[in-house]
């Protein structure tokens, strides 16, 4: 009689999904992918099996936060969100927008607030910080701008710092480029975007 697998397929991704999520807020792990291998090899599970996707992963990291930050978590929330709030008005000039986990919800300990501005040139950005004795680190950042398996990403250069001992990370796009969004690698769609009336909107309904 052939012994019965541990779990079936469905049961196996969402015990996955789980482990990457505990991966991604314990060890500020922030690559999904390299959290599901890591994840099957700490379970056992054949990695090149039908792995979850980002979007499962983010809706188990939502889970994970609620059942093991659920009393510190809408703390921290508030206090990136306002964070954000006063280095998107400090960036004004170039539109800034906020995105990714801290607009999302789920942001940990780990997190960056991540934000998208509009400029002629990076360099702009560079030395807008400077002037303000402000210290940053050039990134890369790989995006793509439409969806398809096929359609190769832009590289689009950011600056990581820290404001009110915030880690930030702004990458810069052209001034067009506030017209269309990069496509999200959690759900293929275009990434969720929200200006300073946004946040502020957000932080007045946590505060109510």
């Amino acid at each position: 009689m052939s012994k019965k697998p541990l779990y079936d397929d469905v049961r196996a991704r969402q015990v996955l999904a789980q482990e990457a999520a505990r991966i991604i807020v314990e060890q500020g792990l922030r690559d999904y992918r390299v959290a599901k291998i890591k994840a099957a090899e700490h379970l056992g599970l054949n990695s090149r099996g039908a792995l979850p996707g980002n979007a499962e992963i983010e809706e188990a990291i939502s889970h994970h936060l609620a059942l093991f930050s659920g009393e510190s978590h809408p703390g921290l929330l508030l206090r990136m969100r306002t964070t954000a709030l006063s280095v998107m008005h400090l960036l004004g000039d170039y539109s800034p927008r906020l995105v990714g986990p801290v607009l999302a919800g789920t942001a940990d300990e780990n997190s960056a607030i991540n934000l998208h501005v509009f400029a002629d040139s990076s360099e702009e950005i560079a030395f807008f910080l400077d002037d303000r004795k402000i210290s940053c680190r050039l990134y890369e950042r790989r995006l793509k701008s439409r969806r398809g398996r096929n359609v190769q990403p832009d590289i689009y250069p950011g600056y990581q710092f820290a404001y009110e001992k915030e880690p930030v990370e702004a990458t810069v796009f052209p001034v067009d480029g506030i017209r269309q969004a990069p496509i999200s690698p959690i759900d293929g769609r275009p990434m969720r975007r929200a200006d300073e009336k946004k946040v502020r909107a957000l932080l007045e309904g946590e505060q109510a």
